[in-house]
């Protein structure tokens, strides 16, 4: 068996995971959006990180249960997100910690590699990593949860695809703000 291999992020309504800049303040989570990201990390095998991804992940979520006025959600996350084991894909050699291994090589094939291998679903984050992946026909599922925002430009979400990926919807769901669930399976 196989794992699963999800592609999920929060992404403005024109299709963006950051805006210019890499500007992420439109994503800000409500409550129960954020304990719906925490729940997802501590059910996730295997974390994949783009460098990008990483950097930003890793500047805040070691140490966030130790700042002032970090609350019991954001202290659950920061242990579940250490515990996680993570791969960070980079094409230099960066610093990586907080049970994570650095790939190098040609994501593609670690990906394959790994998705091959018993073990719990994994989640893929960073759109340039998901990019590669998602042209190579690897995502099994996205989990798309859409901000009512419109920021013009950025980091895209999907990437330009030499053929169609058909997909079934399996769950929506509303959070406060207008802020919306969709999660769809590829249809193999």
């Amino acid at each position: 068996m196989t794992r699963t291999l999800t592609f999920g992020m929060s992404v403005s309504l024109d299709g963006y995971v950051a805006a210019p800049g890499d500007d992420l303040g439109w994503g800000v989570p409500s409550d129960e959006q954020f304990q719906w990201w925490s729940d997802r990390v501590a059910a996730t095998g295997l974390a994949l990180y783009g460098r990008r991804l990483w950097e930003t992940m890793s500047s805040h979520w070691p140490t966030a249960d130790q700042q002032p006025g970090a609350t019991p959600a954001h202290v659950e996350f920061a242990g579940r997100w250490r515990d996680m084991p993570k791969a960070v894909f980079s094409s230099k050699t960066i610093p990586v910690d907080w049970n994570a291994r650095l790939v190098t090589g040609d994501a593609v094939a670690e990906i394959t590699r790994l998705k091959s291998e018993d073990g719990g679903p994994m989640d893929i984050g960073g759109a340039t990593l998901a990019a590669a992946a998602m042209r190579a026909g690897l995502i099994d599922e996205y989990a798309i949860v859409t901000h009512p925002v419109l920021v013009g430009g950025g980091a895209p979400f999907f990437t330009a695809l030499d053929n169609w990926v058909n997909l079934n919807l399996v769950e929506t769901r509303t959070f406060p703000g207008g802020v919306l669930l969709t999660r769809y399976e590829t249809r193999r």
